[in-house]
């Protein structure tokens, strides 16, 4: 028997945020936890006509034991996926992966050393003959996905030892892009080193409130003695942590979903013969232009090179954290633009749907390729949206060149 029917979720009101949710089952039982992007969009999705094909039997059947939901809003989704993996742990819900096993989840390890290294160990290793090698400290997971690429975005913010030689005074690969913290060539000292630890190990334990609130200490101390340097280094960490986007840690929760209002964001170069070149970027949301979030760029390390300009323009993009992430990136081009905007979502760490589109002679969209998914719900807006980004940055550079030549 159906207990929940899809006209039930419209009055439980699920906000449009990241967070956790539960299955509840007819004797209060918790069924089934998973982590979302957007809890509303998540939960949506178990109602719909093709549920069997995209879930199975098993995720089927959860849904027609439960009687209610329940969810926990978190402040991004790096804190959902840490929350689930702590609450399955704890509850063990049946319709979860089978949690008492979890040979192929992923776990965090922190091994006791003087310098302990962060590890991503399976969960077939770790409780095998490599894991017995290990003198281990602390454990987290298992982590039914996500942990990898949540530690790209972890150690961008708190930078730790997996590989390097303590103090063999020769920089590591990953000290020399600034993801090690200088164990390897002694900048950071044991004591130093054993803080970073226990940062890690409070934000895996799930406690960002009280990370948060002892970064901010360290923070106000270290202005107070007039470590200025040290307390622009602790504002980095806690501003990353409040404002950090990282949709790609739920890939699979990113399900394009026509109507609503989806964010499609399209970016465009334009220039003449290598003069005055500047990128814009446009959005779409809901069918509809937002021009208060247009933005413009004007191309620095490129002049006549469409790809390398798409490429400045995207890195300085995703250095506003304060900007929302789109449900799909749209690029003016082929398979250049699109191999180069891949690469870069790929190095930050951000898994979202990327269209490019493809014109004619006469500049006019021919083809769409890339994200299949995205294309089909979403065909309409993309090609709104990179109009938009075509007209924006045409009327842009041809204003920089008027007050060029009339200079």
């Amino acid at each position: 028997m159906i207990w929940m029917k899809r006209e039930d979720l419209k009055q439980l009101k699920i906000p449009d945020s990241p967070g956790i949710y539960r299955f509840i089952g007819a004797k209060g039982e918790i069924l089934y936890i998973g982590k979302a992007a957007s809890l509303k969009d998540r939960t949506k999705s178990y109602f719909s006509p093709d549920l069997m094909k995209g879930r199975g039997a098993r995720i089927v059947g959860m849904v027609e034991n439960a009687t209610t939901l329940e969810w926990t809003t978190t402040d991004s989704v790096l804190e959902a996926l840490i929350l689930e993996a702590n609450l399955i742990k704890q509850h063990q819900p049946p319709y979860n992966v089978d949690e008492k096993d979890n040979k192929s989840f992923n776990y965090l390890v922190v091994t006791r050393e003087d310098y302990p290294r962060v590890l991503v160990i399976r969960g077939r290793e770790l409780f095998g003959a490599e894991g017995a090698k290990l003198k281990i400290k602390k454990t987290f997971g298992p982590y039914p996905s996500g942990l990898r690429e949540a530690l790209k975005l972890v150690r961008r913010i708190f930078p730790y030892r997996d590989t390097c030689v303590p103090n063999s005074e020769k920089p590591c690969f990953n000290r020399q892009i600034g993801l090690c913290p200088g164990v390897c060539t002694g900048e950071m000292s044991k004591m130093e080193y054993a803080e970073r630890v226990k940062e890690i190990c409070t934000l895996f334990s799930g406690n960002f409130k009280g990370l948060k609130r002892e970064l901010t200490g360290k923070m106000r101390e270290a202005a107070k003695a007039e470590e200025f340097e040290k307390a622009q280094v602790l504002r980095r960490q806690v501003e990353a942590l409040e404002h950090i986007r990282d949709v790609s840690l739920i890939k699979d929760e990113m399900r394009v979903t026509a109507g609503g209002g989806t964010r499609i964001e399209a970016y465009d170069v334009a220039h003449t013969s290598g003069e005055e070149t500047v990128g814009v970027m446009t959005v779409v949301a809901g069918g509809e232009p937002v021009k208060s979030a247009y933005r413009k760029f004007k191309i620095q390390s490129a002049t006549n090179n469409d790809v390398a300009a798409l490429r400045e323009m995207l890195e300085r993009r995703l250095v506003h954290t304060e900007w929302p992430l789109p449900r799909v990136f749209v690029v003016d081009g082929g398979k250049g633009q699109l191999n180069a905007a891949r690469k870069i979502l790929k190095d930050a760490g951000i898994g979202i749907a990327l269209v490019g589109v493809v014109k004619n002679d006469k500049h006019q969209p021919e083809r769409l390729i890339g994200d299949d998914r995205a294309i089909k719900a979403h065909q309409k807006d993309i090609l709104l949206a990179n109009n938009e980004a075509h007209r924006f940055a045409i009327s842009w550079h041809k204003k920089r060149r008027a007050k060029r030549l009339t200079a």
